[in-house]
């Protein structure tokens, strides 16, 4: 519904009802209490549907019709976070600054790694959380946890299982931001790989930053950070690399929880040279959005090509995500 038409309606504006309900907490309240709000303090105004040339039985209905709507627009407007911005499922499961804890874990398996085509087996936790600092900011902290299955690095070897090292973000961002979220922030890697060949052995510390923007059937935007160690065994390579996590998301338009999604992670390792610097993979990923219950929950399955890798690297990867999504 328009500006004009909800004015007209209700003497407000969408901007207007959203102040007048964050003033009086109206997420906490229930629908008497909206209402009571709306009709007490900001009466609404009367339109032309409470017209006093009608017939009074005629203006009678329509008017206790028009406050009706009036009401449960209000309660709408009044619901969390979810609902107030108008998003689907797949909008809030893929905004990386939502106002809501989310809980994502991946399996990846990495196939045709060297030597004999051998395949990695990756489980990574990796929850977001949101932290309010002021009724206009947040700091949204990411944490990505691996757990690492690693086949063997020569012929006769056994595979080494373990935990992976650990990166940790937090991104200020704008609370409010309508269609486009953006945040900015540290990155910083902690060395809690079990074992040498699961990790880099480095501390390390960089700039991260993201941005997105929802439309209504397509979202777009991208996540990056640069990690550079300062720490560590002083035995193990220097840490220079940079993440790029570009995402496209196309929502079916019978089914705007259903979508297609291209979401590659791009790598570059600064440190080394020639056609072991990058790893550019392309991707496509289909997934579904759904509420259990009162749990609301997205699933996605996505294939991953390298078309750019270093020798030893996969030529494919297939991945099953499992999001969990906890709005406040």
């Amino acid at each position: 519904m328009s500006d004009a038409a909800v004015a007209a309606r209700t003497g407000k504006d969408w901007a207007g009802w959203f102040a007048v309900l964050d003033a009086a907490s109206a997420a906490k309240l229930g629908h008497k209490a909206i209402v009571a709000v709306a009709s007490g303090r900001h009466g609404w105004r009367h339109s032309r549907d409470c017209r006093q040339d009608m017939p009074r039985e005629v203006r009678s209905l329509r008017c206790a019709a028009a406050r009706c709507a009036t009401a449960a627009l209000l309660m709408v407007l009044a619901l969390p976070a979810m609902a107030q911005t108008g998003q689907s499922l797949v909008q809030l499961a893929k905004n990386p600054f939502a106002d809501l804890t989310n809980l994502q874990f991946f399996y990846d398996a990495n196939l045709g790694l060297s030597p004999d085509n051998q395949t990695q087996q990756v489980l990574t936790f990796q929850p977001l959380i949101p932290f309010s600092v002021s009724p206009t900011w947040s700091i949204i902290t990411r944490t990505v946890l691996p757990l690492i299955d690693q086949p063997a690095a020569a012929p006769g070897e056994g595979r080494t299982h373990g935990v992976g090292d650990t990166q940790f973000s937090a991104f200020v961002s704008p609370t409010r931001t309508g269609s486009l979220v953006w945040g900015v922030g540290p990155v910083f890697q902690l060395p809690t790989a079990t074992n040498d060949a699961l990790g880099q052995g480095k501390w390390g510390a960089g700039p991260a930053a993201g941005v997105q923007w929802s439309g209504t059937q397509w979202t777009f935007g991208a996540l990056i950070n640069n990690v550079w160690s300062f720490a560590g065994n002083a035995g193990r390579p220097a840490v220079n690399q940079m993440q790029l996590q570009p995402e496209v998301n196309y929502s079916f338009k019978d089914n705007p929880n259903r979508y297609l999604s291209y979401s590659p992670t791009i790598t570059a390792n600064w440190e080394a040279s020639g056609g072991e610097r990058w790893t550019v993979p392309v991707s496509l990923g289909i997934g579904q959005a759904f509420t259990f219950g009162h749990q609301s929950v997205n699933l996605q399955a996505t294939a991953y090509y390298n078309v750019v890798a270093p020798a030893d690297a996969a030529t494919w990867t297939l991945e099953v995500e499992v999001q969990l999504l906890f709005p406040k």
